[in-house]
């Protein structure tokens, strides 16, 4: 119920309470039992209050009330209680909160023709009350026309991959075309924000394969990568090895220590080729002095 209509029901209760009132002292006072003793001031009394019900009216906090006398702009009343003409003066409120409107889901054409569907919601409020509620016949009906328009005309000026990559863009330009045209209508886009952009079953499927082909290609690029860093680290270490003899032992004795206590494990100890051909060479020159 709005504010004004409990406070015309009040009123309207107490005038007919009042008339019924006087009506009684003047049947109590006077001679006799005339009706109309009773009726008239009843009657004044119903007629008085449907005057005040019809001339009080309260507007809200969070609305503005446009008067119309006899048809035509008379003022513009802020919230509080106002005083109406009855019959003279029409009240049109208007809505200055923010305000939602659901776009239920459009059917587009991308530039590279693909077709998708998009649904969102725009939040918008008034801030002109007057061409609000003079200059279009329903300012919610007429923005939520306008921005189904200009959605199908942004999209159609996007590729797809555009399309599900820069959707801030996207939701950005529709609000400010849709604010542009929307101002000359006193009214304000907050945003727009979308819901949901559907692409055809197939579509979906090629893009899957090709977000996995590209996880692939990627996974690849850093294996190979992390073999190439392995290799050079492994040749390093080669070098530095054969510069220092020691370093090949104790990385042999490394080794050799890494393979654990445990009696289940052979170690097979290769002689490295100088120490075979120097135990030759003592063998051969022990035999020509023999």
């Amino acid at each position: 119920m709005r504010p004004s209509a409990a406070v015309s029901s009040l009123l309207f209760v107490l005038s007919v309470l009042a008339g019924a009132a006087i009506g009684v002292v003047m049947i109590g006072t006077g001679e006799g039992h005339d009706p109309l003793a009773f009726a008239v001031p009843f009657g004044a009394g119903i007629l008085v209050g449907v005057f005040l019900a019809a001339s009080v009216k309260v507007v809200a906090q969070w609305e503005r009330m446009i008067i119309l006398r006899l048809g035509k702009f008379h003022a513009l009343a802020d919230p509080g209680l106002r005083l109406l003409v009855p019959i003279f003066d029409t009240p049109i409120f208007v809505e200055m909160r923010v305000q939602t409107v659901d776009v239920s889901r459009q059917q587009a054409i991308t530039q590279d023709n693909v077709p998708v569907l998009v649904n969102g919601v725009i939040f918008f409020k008034v801030v002109q009350p007057e061409p609000a509620a003079l200059q279009v016949e329903n300012y919610r009906q007429a923005i939520l026309r306008l921005a189904q328009a200009t959605l199908r005309d942004v999209v159609g000026k996007l590729s797809l991959d555009e399309l599900l990559s820069h959707q801030e863009r996207l939701e950005s330009e529709i609000a400010r075309n849709v604010e542009a045209a929307s101002r000359a209508w006193g009214l304000h886009v907050e945003a727009i924000k979308l819901e949901d952009i559907d692409v055809p079953e197939e579509l979906k499927k090629m893009m899957s394969r090709q977000a996995s082909s590209e996880r692939e290609k990627r996974a690849t690029i850093i294996k190979a990568e992390g073999d190439r860093q392995a290799a050079t680290a492994l040749a390093e270490a080669a070098a530095t090895m054969a510069q220092s003899p020691g370093a090949m032992q104790l990385r042999v004795l490394q080794t050799l220590d890494g393979l654990g206590p445990s009696s289940s494990n052979t170690v097979v100890l290769a002689v490295p080729l100088e120490i075979v051909e120097t135990f030759r060479a003592y063998v051969a020159s022990t035999q020509r002095r023999n």
